[in-house]
């Protein structure tokens, strides 16, 4: 089992929502996280886009990792405390790829933005995370 594999297995495991969703692990570091997940019609809303609250849930599952894995010593864990969407285009086939980075890893607050792109390279949202840790 390759290292991604092994990220994707405890990734699931520890969020259970995301076998549903098929979301794998492309690759992670304290710097950046990436995970993808697949278009399908069961995802979709009208017209054959990915689902809005699909994307989200790869973004915020995607950022929640991210933030654990730069969480300060000491620390239990993170909830979210505030999320913010900007959705810029449809995804209508392949993957939707997300990208997190880490834009402030403090004592009381992690910050991670996260771009979702189609199989393009195109931007389809932007989402920036606050989360407090515990």
């Amino acid at each position: 089992m390759s290292i991604d594999q092994q990220a994707t297995s405890m990734f699931r495991e520890l969020m259970p929502f995301t076998a549903e969703l098929e979301i794998e692990v492309v690759s992670q570091s304290k710097e950046e996280m990436v995970s993808r997940f697949a278009w399908a019609p069961s995802r979709c809303t009208v017209g054959g886009a990915l689902h809005g609250g699909a994307v989200m849930t790869l973004a915020d599952a995607n950022a929640a990792t991210l933030a654990f894995l730069n969480l300060p010593e000491g620390a239990q864990g993170t909830t979210t405390i505030e999320s913010k969407t900007n959705f810029l285009r449809a995804i209508r086939s392949g993957y939707a790829t997300a990208r997190s980075r880490l834009l402030h890893g403090g004592r009381r607050i992690i910050v991670i933005e996260t771009d979702v792109v189609d199989d393009s390279g195109k931007l389809a949202a932007r989402v920036t995370q606050t989360q407090a840790v515990l």
